[in-house]
């Protein structure tokens, strides 16, 4: 520590104020490295001037020989920024996958949110992340929200440094004289984010210039903005064409969705499957949907995940005497 204020800490430090509340208790997910690290010092220095209260949560997957001493060290080095509590969570993880990961990871922080109190779990994803998110999100073909990438905010979830470069990170670790822990994951192949981050990324940059990632980011959050709005329309509609709902049943009134736009009728249609309980269906079954809607040669069911179908039911048989209704059902899963 020492010397002039890099400016990158300032920032870390007025963002993380900006996103939270005076006197909140939240905690920073720290891995160990660079990214969580500096958020966890920009986060300490606001602990310190009593804007926030800072404890840590530390998740050890237990995937690689030495993770329990790459956690211990995470967790010292939070302690000696004076946060407080520091956990140390181990977990089991379902599989050798970044999903099944992920999944044991943020069962941890729930825990750690539940035990300890705190509102918020602040988590240390930069301007670089969100950028891959956006060409994962491409990659896939999925549509405006998952070019959104990933949001600022999210129940308890904070990401405040979405705006701020990785090469910020170290920059602050550096300042803070925080050894920072480098997943040797990261450099995997096989992990398709990997291939993201170290083979296309250079190309773009090389190709459209350094400030590519800067130019995804903002595409992330233009595409957030335009999808959430349309998502709430979508809401709105959902309620106007409902037909009739109970247990396990939703079904819409046929005409009044054919009037509607293509991109809000899509966004009803996974709407109503979510709210039987179901996953959002991905694009080939919202495209089996919309053909339902629109008549179709067979009334379906079109099988969705879940549990859930849909058929499209004739207005004599919709039981409302006078309009056709696309009917959503979703049986309750086999015991065992």
């Amino acid at each position: 520590m020492g010397g002039n204020l890099p400016r990158a800490l300032a920032a870390a430090r007025t963002v993380i104020r900006s996103a939270t509340t005076p006197g909140e208790f939240v905690l920073v997910a720290c891995s160990g490295g660079a990214d969580s690290l500096a958020l966890a010092a920009a986060a300490a220095f606001l602990n310190r001037k009593g804007h926030l209260r800072v404890g840590a949560v530390i998740v050890d997957h237990r995937m690689q020989d030495g993770s329990d001493a790459v956690a211990a060290r995470a967790a010292g080095q939070c302690r000696d920024l004076g946060l407080d509590p520091v956990l140390v969570l181990p977990v089991d993880v379902a599989g050798d996958n970044e999903q099944a990961a992920r999944a044991a990871r943020y069962a941890a922080y729930g825990q750690a949110l539940e035990s300890t109190g705190a509102t918020r779990i602040l988590l240390g994803h930069t301007l670089d992340d969100q950028a891959e998110q956006v060409l994962l999100g491409l990659g896939r073909g999925s549509g405006t929200l998952s070019l959104a990438g990933m949001p600022a905010v999210r129940g308890p979830y904070l990401r405040p440094l979405l705006g701020m470069g990785r090469s910020a990170m170290e920059e602050i670790c550096a300042h803070e004289s925080l050894a920072f822990w480098v997943d040797p994951t990261n450099a995997d192949p096989k992990y398709l984010r990997n291939q993201v981050r170290h083979r296309l990324m250079p190309v773009l940059r090389e190709v459209l210039g350094a400030r590519i990632p800067e130019s995804l980011a903002r595409t992330a959050t233009l595409a957030r903005q335009d999808a959430e709005y349309l998502d709430f329309l979508a809401g709105k509609e959902l309620e106007a064409v409902r037909n009739i709902s109970g247990p396990g049943a939703i079904a819409l009134d046929l005409p009044a969705l054919r009037e509607l736009p293509d991109a809000l009728r899509s966004r009803v249609l996974r709407l109503a499957v979510q709210e039987l309980g179901a996953p959002a269906p991905d694009f080939e079954r919202v495209a089996a949907l919309q053909a339902l809607v629109f008549n179709s040669k067979s009334p379906g069911p079109v099988q969705l995940d879940g549990h859930a179908q849909a058929v499209r039911v004739a207005a004599n048989r919709a039981g409302t005497g006078s309009r056709s209704t696309l009917k959503f059902t979703r049986a309750a899963p086999a015991p065992g």
